[in-house]
């Protein structure tokens, strides 16, 4: 009889690789990975131990695409609204709430993981026994702020430095947009190109997502059993109940102070979003939501430069992960991070959360690289990638609701908001 139900679990499971090839969705093909994977795991445990090189791979593509990805897409943001003077109005008023909108979103998941404390329990020795993992040693304030600025930056690159590099690109970036035109553009149009290539290889690289996910997810249920799942669900309705929260406590309350229409404010993002919840990819509903701003009365220059410059600096339910996450990476490990030691991962998660948008599940970059920064092991990540298809869904839903409301709330602050020009659209 068990034989029996192992076998159409089996041809469930092959049912829903079938029904995800027939719809192309990389989602529903991640979900049944993570499925088949944790099947594997229990069935074969010894087994699926040697299934850790494929999560490996993955982890090693993602890795490769940080330094590229975060200096193109830095670069352009910055330096591709050349005209200083002309946008810097608008510009400081986008930062001002970005910061502010992210920063909460920062705090509220570190509140919410530090509540539940969902990485609490998981027994990772067994991963420790077979992989060298950094200790976790204190560095004082200086320390910790001269590692943040680059003293060579290819060797930021080849060590991995996410901060270093960040910085880097938001200096260069910078430099770029006081140049002249004829010397600024070539070097624009490059990052450019850069951007929209790493864009297609990372595109690439989710190709080997399930594999990659799948191998992590056997691997980890095989080395630590199924207990490991309880922290899973506790780690997903932990991200989901803080997205919720942000939203009550954050968007609501900006939606009321500007007198958002929230009836034609839903109606217009209600595609977008579900588009971004279904490919869990901003960049995916960026064009739709641009054209939906604009239909309820965002003048076009102004959803032109926001809505862009957001995608960059706004991402406020990946801000909301990163935070719960890299704690939860902690608390995994057996790590006590003090107060302070969190507030300092904030700050830094400010900085390196910036400019990666667009690429689906590209957060896991910039945890990994959170996850270097303060010496933390890298394995906890592996149980968390089981199930970063189902948080990704979430928080780029979140991104995209924050970049459309942000639209809005630039628009009132320069007394350009007119929905009333397009009552009938």
């Amino acid at each position: 009889m068990d034989k029996l139900f192992i076998a159409l679990r089996f041809i469930a499971y092959t049912g829903v690789f079938y029904m995800a090839y027939k719809r192309k969705s990389q989602t529903i093909l991640i979900f049944a990975a993570m499925l088949l994977g944790a099947e594997i795991g229990y069935l074969f445990p010894e087994a699926s131990k040697n299934l850790k090189v494929l999560s490996s791979i993955f982890l090693k593509l993602i890795k490769c695409i940080i330094a590229p990805l975060l200096f193109s897409t830095l670069v352009v943001g910055i330096a591709g609204h050349s005209n200083i003077k002309q946008i810097g109005r608008m510009g400081w008023k986008s930062l001002v709430y970005f910061e502010i909108v992210t920063t909460i979103a920062l705090f509220i998941g570190l509140f919410a993981i530090n509540i539940t404390k969902a990485g609490v329990g998981i027994d990772i020795t067994k991963i420790q026994s077979t992989t060298d993992i950094p200790k976790f040693e204190k560095q004082t304030g200086a320390d910790i702020l001269l590692h943040i600025f680059p003293e060579n930056i290819a060797k930021s690159i080849a060590e991995g430095q996410v901060l270093q590099i960040v910085i880097f690109s938001i200096l260069f970036g910078i430099g770029l947009a006081m140049v002249r035109e004829e010397k600024r553009k070539p070097m624009l149009d490059f990052c450019e190109s850069l951007s929209e290539v790493m864009f297609k290889f990372t595109h690439i690289i989710m190709h080997y997502a399930p594999i990659g996910v799948g191998a992590a997810i056997a691997y980890t249920v095989g080395g630590l059993g199924l207990d490991i799942l309880w922290n899973l669900l506790q780690l997903l309705v932990t991200l989901y109940g803080a997205l919720i929260v942000f939203m009550l406590l954050v968007f609501v309350p900006v939606g009321l102070i500007i007198k958002l229409p929230f009836k034609k404010f839903i109606s217009a993002i209600s595609e977008p979003v579900a588009l971004a919840f279904a490919t869990t990819s901003s960049e995916a509903a960026l064009p739709g939501a641009m054209e939906a701003m604009e239909s309820i009365g965002v003048p076009r220059k102004i959803v032109a430069f926001v809505m862009p410059t957001g995608y960059s600096f706004n991402l406020d339910g990946t801000t909301l992960y990163l935070s719960l996450a890299s704690v939860f990476v902690a608390q995994a490990a057996g790590i006590e991070l003090s107060f302070s030691q969190q507030l300092l991962m904030v700050f830094t998660l400010m900085l390196t959360s910036k400019g990666v948008a667009g690429v689906p599940r590209a957060s896991m970059v910039i945890l990994l690289g959170s996850v270097a920064a303060f010496n933390l092991p890298t394995e906890p990540v592996f149980v968390i990638m089981g199930i970063d298809a189902l948080m990704d869904m979430a928080r780029t839903s979140v991104n995209v609701i924050g970049n459309c409301l942000a639209s809005v709330v630039v628009a009132k602050w320069e007394g350009e908001f007119k929905p009333s020009l397009n009552e009938n659209n």
